[in-house]
């Protein structure tokens, strides 16, 4: 089979196509022809080393992609062979990420894709969507899983609708019932957000942000998913209701985050910082099946139509892709394995 692969941390440049054998899947494990696979932030990260060493001598990336299951190992039931499937975490902790032809994984990770679902819907799933189902299920007064009608009366910032989490994070609460509002840069984005579902949008570079918030939710934002703390969370605190939660995945640009202790506890703030890796089987495993019946009920499209516009490569382009990544290319970037 083709399969990238790096042997050192270091720039895209360290990402190589080699001919491997075809994995063959362990107890509890399948084995998956891979479609299409999708490339986070994360990705680039862990093949730079900046989120961590590597812990193999050769590493194939990419956490999240979508297939079809063609071999099942011990204690796997043998009717999941043929199952088309999205797989999130294939590269967490394990050498066989799916920017391969082939790759293994549990078999806990890789979920039922409708067959109406293409598989460039699958592979944009994963990361992005099960790390804003987590944001969205952290509030002390909110639930912990996500239906239609679980976030009704609730109002929801999405920070940076037009990325793919922001983006998950609108359609999530959307289906869920909230009330979604979403803060962007500039019209483009502003039109993605809206594609995506937001029921308001705010460019947070003109005029009083803030103000525009407040005359929307006047009794404040009951849940803030934030991707960059440091430069946003003035903003946040500004808008957010008492006891409310500002729930941050990433911190964009880096800035410090400096925090007024006594605003905070006038407010009550809860501060939720979040990543799947950490967030426990059982948040995970919820998360899993909810963004499942998400998809099921049609909840999640993608594509520009929908606010978030598809970047693909080629297989033997994958360092491109990380390049595309790195550069904060709008959209969700995959690489197309197999046809």
């Amino acid at each position: 089979m083709k399969a990238i692969i790096y042997r050192d941390n270091g720039d895209p440049d360290v990402l190589q196509l080699v001919d491997r054998d075809q994995p063959t899947p362990g107890p509890g494990e399948v084995r998956v022809r891979v479609a299409v696979s999708g490339v986070n932030p994360t990705d680039s990260q862990a093949r730079s080393g900046i989120a961590h060493r590597k812990a193999f001598a050769e590493i194939t990336p990419h956490l999240d992609g979508a297939g079809v299951i063609d071999a099942v190992g011990e204690g796997v039931d043998a009717g999941r062979v043929g199952q088309r499937v999205w797989l999130f975490m294939a590269a967490a902790g394990r050498p066989t990420g799916t920017a391969a032809e082939f790759t293994v994984l549990p078999a806990d990770q890789a979920v039922r894709l409708p067959d109406e679902v293409g598989f460039q819907l699958g592979a944009s799933l994963g990361v992005p969507a099960l790390t804003a189902h987590r944001a969205l299920t952290v509030a002390e007064d909110g639930p912990r899983r996500l239906h239609p009608g679980a976030l009704d009366g609730t109002v929801v910032l999405a920070a940076g609708g037009a990325g793919a989490v922001g983006h998950a994070v609108i359609q999530l609460a959307r289906w869920a019932g909230a009330t979604v509002i979403s803060t962007v840069s500039g019209p483009e984005k502003a039109q993605l957000a809206t594609a995506a579902g937001a029921h308001h949008v705010i460019n947070y570079r003109e005029d009083d942000p803030a103000a525009a918030i407040r005359a929307i939710a006047p009794d404040g934002v009951d849940i803030v998913a934030e991707v960059a703390l440091g430069a946003n969370l003035p903003l946040d605190l500004a808008v957010l209701r008492n006891r409310g939660t500002i729930a941050t995945y990433a911190n964009l640009g880096g800035r410090a985050v400096e925090l007024n202790v006594g605003q905070n506890m006038v407010l009550n703030t809860r501060l939720q910082f979040l990543v799947l890796y950490t967030a426990g089987p059982q948040a995970r495993a919820s998360a899993v099946e909810d963004v499942a019946a998400a998809v099921k009920d049609g909840a999640l499209p993608v594509g520009v139509e929908h606010g978030l516009p598809l970047v693909r490569f080629p297989l033997r382009r994958t360092a491109d892709a990380h390049r595309a990544v790195e550069s904060g290319t709008v959209g969700k970037v995959l690489v197309d394995v197999t046809p």
